[in-house]
């Protein structure tokens, strides 16, 4: 059963949607990262982000318009939590730990308030499958890699555009030189907190699109805290991947595997628990950490606030 092709190509095909949400939001994660902030509210980001998908989507019937309010409230969040690491310097893993909570609750709060008193949850118009043409038709990988939706794609076309503009362009050597040793930019007339308030936007930006894949790419309903710890397992895949975006990829596609594995084994009835099962990507994500966790580098200036003229 297991070798069956046509099996294989669903599992892979699952756990490359799997991995979609978490690829976003680590590359958003990433962004902020390598200008010297991290992070800690992308599961918070996500859920929120999850929720306004859903909202845009059952008001106006249209997954662009919830896709877009997702991407203008992760903006502004990104921005606010600007206002907390990089303005008034707070420590930035309390201030994460603190917004995280915050968020997740004000996407519990804002559910309940509109859609508190339905009897169950409404489905919404999301994103389908979208097979490409003559591409979909290819055996065994066109069933894999071309008749998945539309955020898949864009999400597997971002790999290569954030390498590229972290490594090719002016704007990620800003980036990078803000999380290695800000006083170049700064001494060369960029703004470091300026420019860490743009990544924090991007991060944000990215959170808030990965929870609304989940909402409109997967399961077209938001359930209370559905993330589920993918927000910590996305942070998880930019150290797994040395903060670079194609091997932060490639451990988003490792999780979701793992994800997606469990899924099958509950379907085929293995005498487990569900619990256990469940624990499989969770367990994935501390032995991928043990392995990188000592030879892993840290962007130098990571936490740490700067000012010009203190260091």
């Amino acid at each position: 059963m297991w070798l069956d092709e046509a099996l294989i190509a669903t599992f892979l095909a699952a756990a490359i949607r799997m991995a979609t949400p978490l690829f976003l939001s680590a590359l958003g994660e990433l962004f902020a990262e390598r200008s010297g902030v991290l992070n800690l509210a992308v599961e918070g980001l996500m859920l929120l982000g999850a929720f306004m998908a859903y909202w845009g989507a059952d008001q106006t019937r249209n997954a662009w318009v919830g896709l877009g309010a997702a991407a203008v409230v992760g903006i502004l969040m990104g921005l606010a939590l600007g206002v907390l690491y990089v303005t008034l310097r707070l420590d930035q893993i309390v201030a994460g730990l603190a917004a995280n909570i915050a968020l997740i609750g004000i996407s519990a709060f804002l559910f309940r308030l509109i859609y508190g008193r339905l009897p169950f949850a409404l489905k919404v118009k999301g994103f389908t499958s979208a097979p490409i043409p003559y591409l979909s038709d290819i055996p065994f990988l066109g069933d894999v890699l071309f008749k998945q939706n539309l955020l898949v794609y864009g999400a597997l076309l971002l790999a290569p555009i954030a390498a590229f503009v972290l490594y090719k362009t002016e704007f990620g050597l800003r980036v990078r030189a803000a999380g290695e040793n800000p006083e170049a930019p700064d001494n060369m007339g960029v703004s470091v907190p300026g420019l860490r308030f743009v990544c924090l936007a991007i991060g944000g930006l990215m959170a808030s699109l990965g929870g609304a894949f989940l909402t409109l790419g997967h399961i077209h309903l938001f359930v209370e805290e559905m993330t589920a710890g993918r927000g910590w397992i996305a942070i998880a895949c930019v150290v797994f991947g040395r903060w670079d975006p194609k091997r932060a990829l490639a451990g988003a596609l490792l999780f979701g595997a793992m994800d997606a594995l469990q899924l099958r084994f509950q379907a085929a009835g293995v005498a487990l628990p569900f619990q256990i099962l469940s624990m499989l990507p969770y367990v994935a994500t501390i032995l991928a950490l043990m392995s990188v966790s000592r030879s892993a580098q840290l962007p130098a200036a990571l936490c740490i606030p700067y000012v010009r003229g203190e260091r």
